[in-house]
């Protein structure tokens, strides 16, 4: 907000906490992190896609998102989802583009030489509970809406593991490109999604958090979604019995949650003077070719492009 780059009060006012406007070179920079995290994907020959932002809330539960929960016996009903009002299909806002992409394929049946579908989906992902407005929370890192980047996509079974070391690796050449720490894991069972078998979490260091936070992951579904979804492709290779036809897998992974990469590159890239104002910010060259505007950052600091440090 010193910069007049981001307005929480004002959103605040206009639709309630966890909100916000982006203004200026703010703007700017969510454009290119979406056209550079897509050009990376279109490059490894993943098919764009604008997702609807609204789907019925029986997908959202075919792929393993669960729109309302309560605790049996106790507790009031809780929201994961925004429900729109009085619609006879039970819309919902999507949480995330991973939902509509899958629901594409929703009663289809692929030729084996169509798998495997990449998808790269540019949405807006809705999250109704935002969380605790604690420390580690406050600004951009846990909000409302926000816009992201989906990496989709529909394999033959044999192919999974191959498709999850895939999309790590995008994913993993995206943020090398921007150029501040991060660290991929392994995550344990009990960390696991609904319908993921096995889930890479990425994380930057975020020096305003004194931490990690969490930026990126990569699921392996397997054919938890297929099955709810009738996903299937045609293979020579399952048995004469089963006629053919087996479950497709489904792999997702976040390639640009808008927000969090600001707020990494902003927490890495300030430059301090000595009353601790920020007068400057270093952002990689990577993003300059998508960059729209001058070289201030608000109206006291510059902008200033540098290569991104090659990892060893």
């Amino acid at each position: 907000e010193e910069l007049d780059i981001i307005a929480f009060e004002e959103a605040a006012q206009v639709t309630g906490s966890a909100w916000y406007y982006l203004k200026g070179a703010a703007t700017l920079l969510e454009q290119a992190l979406v056209n550079y995290a897509l050009s990376t994907a279109l490059k490894h020959g993943y098919t764009p896609i604008a997702t609807p932002d609204v789907v019925k809330s029986e997908y959202a539960a075919r792929c393993g998102f669960t729109p309302r929960d309560k605790v049996v016996g106790r507790g009031p009903v809780v929201d994961h989802f925004y429900h729109l009002y009085d619609t006879s299909n039970n819309l919902v806002l999507a949480g995330t583009a991973e939902i509509p992409l899958a629901g594409m394929f929703a009663k289809r049946t692929f030729n084996e030489r169509e798998l495997p579908c990449r998808l790269v989906g540019i949405g807006h992902a809705f999250r109704s509970e935002a969380g605790s407005r604690g420390a580690e929370s406050r600004g951009l890192y846990r909000v409302h809406q926000f816009t992201k980047v989906e990496l989709f996509a529909v394999t033959e079974q044999d192919q999974g593991n191959a498709m999850m070391e895939e999309i790590r690796k995008i994913q993993t050449e995206i943020f090398e490109g921007l150029g501040f720490p991060f660290r991929v894991l392994d995550m344990p069972t009990e960390e696991l999604g609904h319908a993921a078998y096995r889930k890479y979490d990425i994380e930057a260091w975020m020096p305003g958090r004194g931490g990690w936070g969490e930026i990126s992951s990569t699921s392996n579904c397997l054919d938890f979604q297929a099955r709810r979804l009738h996903i299937r492709y045609r293979s020579t290779k399952a048995s004469a019995s089963e006629k053919g036809l087996s479950f497709a897998y489904t792999l997702n992974g976040t390639g640009a949650a808008i927000p969090r990469l600001i707020v990494a590159l902003l927490e890495n890239g300030a430059q301090l003077n000595d009353a601790n104002q920020v007068v400057g910010l270093i952002l990689p060259s990577t993003l300059r070719r998508f960059w729209l505007g001058g070289d201030m950052l608000g109206p006291y600091a510059r902008i200033t492009w540098a290569d991104p440090l090659v990892p060893e």
